[in-house]
């Protein structure tokens, strides 16, 4: 994103009477941490602001960020928002551009106003609201660096606490400056650090929990490599969450001669698959087959009308025409 659709977001946001921010389902630290980011941008700016927050269950380290702003923000539930918004209302949608992905989908009709965020590619069943301006940057390796180059833009020095939890979402979406980093990821870093970023708090945010780590190696074992590409299959007896499968890619992902990996699994609502990759492969043009998206470094999806078994047989055909 350049200077010039800064200056448009801001335009818009002084024009706003209030602001709300929302991300995608399941949120992680990257759509948390841009809207933290968003949330101090907009209150720099003297407008009021609302993160809209519907998840009933956090991953662990959205969980302890959220432990630390409960007092200090306005998180809200999407049911609130009626008594709050008006003509003026400016919705942030941040890290997601797909409607169905949103914490509330039934949000977006509600704002005359809507600016979306992200550094996923669009796909035909992107966001296509009349009242909605795209801001997509894929070039870079997270919202929450994207975030970052906006808060830098303005020259404001955000405090420690918001720029620890910014650089975690970097942190997490290149899987410690492993895939798709460049040197903006690496300035970005460090203006966070210049805010007083803690690279300790940071890796505080993104431990596991030793049980979940033991669970998650159980998954690696069973791991088939196929032309350089990993498939691995949770276990047929567990739910698992959407971020237990991307972890378990992102680590698949670190070894020798993996250049994509991709984890399926039982989740709460059918069968989820994460996948990742080094960029050569398209991952998010793969999931877009399933219904999901993302880019050529990560990319999910979730479907409902297959078993496991069937969705890993799938998923291996696309592997072996690769």
């Amino acid at each position: 994103m350049q200077k010039k659709e800064f200056a448009l977001i801001k335009k818009y946001l002084k024009k706003s009477s209030n602001v709300f921010i929302m991300g995608h389902k399941d949120i992680d630290l990257d759509a948390f941490g841009a809207a933290i980011g968003m949330y101090c941008y907009a209150s720099y700016h003297k407008k009021e602001a609302y993160v809209i927050l519907d998840d009933k269950k956090v991953e662990t380290g959205v969980k302890k960020a959220l432990e630390a702003y409960e007092e200090k923000i306005n998180i809200i539930k999407s049911k609130e928002i009626d008594n709050l918004i008006d003509n003026r209302s400016l919705l942030f949608i941040v890290d997601v551009n797909k409607e169905q992905l949103l914490q509330n989908p039934n949000c977006l009709s509600k704002f005359n106003n809507v600016i979306v965020i992200d550094h996923h590619d669009t796909a035909k069943d992107s966001i296509n609201y009349e009242n909605a301006l795209l801001f997509i940057d894929n070039s870079s390796s997270s919202t929450c660096e994207i975030i970052t180059k906006m808060l830098k833009n303005d020259n404001y020095l955000i405090n420690s606490e918001i720029a620890t939890t910014i650089l975690a979402g970097i942190v997490l979406d290149t899987n410690n400056f492993v895939i798709k980093t460049d040197a903006d990821t690496y300035y970005a870093a460090y203006y966070l650090g210049k805010c007083g970023a803690d690279s300790r708090k940071v890796q505080y945010l993104l431990k596991q929990d030793i049980k979940e780590y033991i669970e998650m190696q159980k998954v690696i074992t069973e791991v088939k490599v196929i032309k350089k590409i990993a498939i691995s299959k949770g276990l047929q007896t567990r739910k698992y969450r959407r971020e237990d499968l991307a972890k378990i890619a992102d680590t698949i992902l670190l070894f020798n001669n993996i250049e994509a990996s991709f984890v399926v699994g039982k989740i709460d609502k059918g069968i989820g698959i994460s996948a990742r990759s080094m960029g050569n492969i398209n991952v998010g043009k793969i999931m877009e087959e399933f219904g999901g998206g993302g880019d050529n470094h990560e990319a999910a999806a979730r479907i409902s009308d297959r078993s496991l078994n069937e969705m890993v047989s799938e998923i291996t055909k696309i592997a072996k025409k690769l």
